[in-house]
């Protein structure tokens, strides 16, 4: 049996090893199946060269991951491949929220709503073949996305995962455009150290996917991978990518100081923070153990708009937390999202002021999108519009109030300028700036303005 496992090129500001395709193509490998990845983002590859690849290594299956983002092109992918009689099988958020719909439009054999490496491994051993494997949907089991969806089983207990197939997604080989936009050192390695986040914020889909639930690796489990990352390839620099990794102070402070027992020499970065979770001790320790860098989720400065999207954290907690950051000289960066419910131009403003007058050095100002899976798609009843899915982290999908798409775009555009344009800190950053990464953070800041 052999499976070929797909990521799709679209356009994207940031390049990173897709580690769900690796866990499923390790766990397939352990189970005695031959895997092969083909990541279209990492190669610039379009569907009729992905195409070609598949029909030269004549695979059992194909399985393709699929967002909501990439939905058109996944789906032209599949049908492109169900004309040569190979086996398509779908997965990822957006399959796992409308499982009928992607099966009608790509005409796939198989969606798996959920996690995969149980799911595909269980279709796999059984020759493509579903007796009611949990989470696994054709058209012969669902007739419509109203229907009660099972999840895939879930591994429980994380350390019995195999870390990702490293040798088919090297990480020397994504080297453009990095998670984050700066770094220290090259090559950089991705990680998980845990799945699932417990809370509630509404534009978010991870509490409808991970259930609510959070699973840990060890932390013996964490630094094996870590080890490998280094003594095979090379690796210089981590970035962990976890939901929320700051979740478990224990497991934060466990991972540092393992990370110094071990003599384990690198730079790294967390991308999942919430201010809450924000202490001296706990930064005090990342700075020890070699981190530089990192990102908490801010969203907005206004106090309204954060119990409208139930964020469960205060103004005040966040400024606390941005400035022990700082204090322990390491780079905080705040993501924002404009155009939440309740959302002005006056809220808008504040945020600006509040960025500008913050000790952030690094701030990202998204456009809020609607996504399946969070509260704020049910909320509004919405219904998934394919051809509304181009621009759709550079354009509002929805407006509440009386604010206008074009407001929200300017709002982005002169946050961006007005928060980078200052010496302090172009000073900060100077050292890590690279040119690709730079160009294409100003080419999507830039295109055209539609009203």
């Amino acid at each position: 049996m052999k499976i070929v496992l797909v990521r799709i090129d679209i356009p994207t500001l940031q390049l990173v090893p897709p580690l769900g395709l690796g866990y499923i193509s390790a766990y397939l490998n352990r189970h005695g199946i031959e895997t092969k990845i083909i990541d279209g983002l990492r190669d610039n590859l379009q569907n009729e060269q992905i195409l070609k690849i598949i029909k030269n290594d004549k695979p059992d299956a194909v399985g393709i991951s699929c967002l909501t983002a990439e939905y058109n092109i996944v789906m032209d992918l599949a049908n492109l491949i169900k004309k040569t009689n190979i086996k398509v099988i779908i997965g990822g958020i957006h399959p796992t929220v409308f499982p009928y719909q992607t099966l009608i439009d790509s005409q796939a054999d198989f969606v798996i709503c959920g996690e995969g490496e149980i799911a595909l491994t269980k279709l796999a051993l059984n020759k493509l073949e579903n007796n009611d494997i949990k989470g696994v949907y054709s058209l012969e089991n669902l007739k419509s996305d109203t229907e009660h969806i099972e999840y895939a089983e879930q591994v429980e207990n994380l350390d019995v995962l195999p870390f990702p197939s490293w040798k088919q997604i090297p990480p020397n080989t994504y080297k453009k455009r990095p998670s984050g936009l700066i770094y220290k050192k090259m090559p950089i390695g991705y990680m998980i150290t845990s799945r699932g986040c417990i809370f509630d914020c509404v534009f978010c889909a991870c509490p409808y996917i991970s259930r609510k639930k959070v699973r840990f690796r060890s932390i013996e489990n964490i630094i094996l991978e870590m080890k490998e990352l280094i003594n095979l390839y090379g690796v210089k620099e981590i970035k962990f990518l976890d939901d929320n990794i700051g979740l478990k102070k224990e497991h934060v402070l466990g991972l540092c100081k393992k990370i110094i027992e071990n003599n384990i020499s690198i730079t790294w970065v967390s991308t999942g923070f919430r201010a809450n979770n924000i202490d001296d001790e706990v930064v005090a320790m990342m700075k020890k153990s070699g981190c530089y860098n990192i990102s908490i989720g801010i969203e907005s400065a206004d106090s309204q708009i954060l119990k409208n999207v139930k964020k469960n954290e205060t103004i005040e907690e966040i400024n606390n937390a941005i400035n022990i950051i700082h204090k322990h000289k390491i780079i905080c960066g705040g993501l924002f999202i404009f155009g939440l419910p309740g959302e002005t131009k006056e809220t808008m403003q504040e945020t600006i002021k509040f960025a500008l007058k913050s000790n952030l050095t690094l701030a990202t100002f998204n456009i809020l999108d609607i996504l399946p899976g969070s509260q704020l798609w049910n909320d509004l009843d919405y219904k998934f519009d394919r051809s509304n899915l181009q621009n759709s982290y550079s354009e509002p999908r929805y407006l509440y109030g009386n604010i206008t798409k074009k407001d929200i775009i300017m709002a982005q555009r002169k946050a961006f300028s007005l928060f980078y344009f200052r010496p302090k800190i172009f000073f900060r950053l100077f050292k890590f700036i690279q040119k690709e990464p730079v160009m294409y953070f100003f080419e999507r800041l830039f295109k055209k303005v539609k009203a």
